[in-house]
């Protein structure tokens, strides 16, 4: 029973980016899933536009 692994399902490392499986620094909003240097890369091509 004990070497039985099971997925994280809460807390900060139960989340993973898309790309590069970065834990930390997470865009969650509209369930996007991207760490946030994958977020500003990826961000223009989405149709994401900075503002100022």
């Amino acid at each position: 029973m004990a070497d039985e692994v099971q997925d994280k399902k809460f807390g900060r490392g139960a989340n993973e980016c898309r790309i590069c499986g970065r834990k930390q620094g997470l865009v969650r909003r509209y369930n996007i899933m991207f760490c946030r240097q994958c977020f500003r890369e990826w961000a223009p091509k989405m149709g994401f536009k900075k503002m100022n």
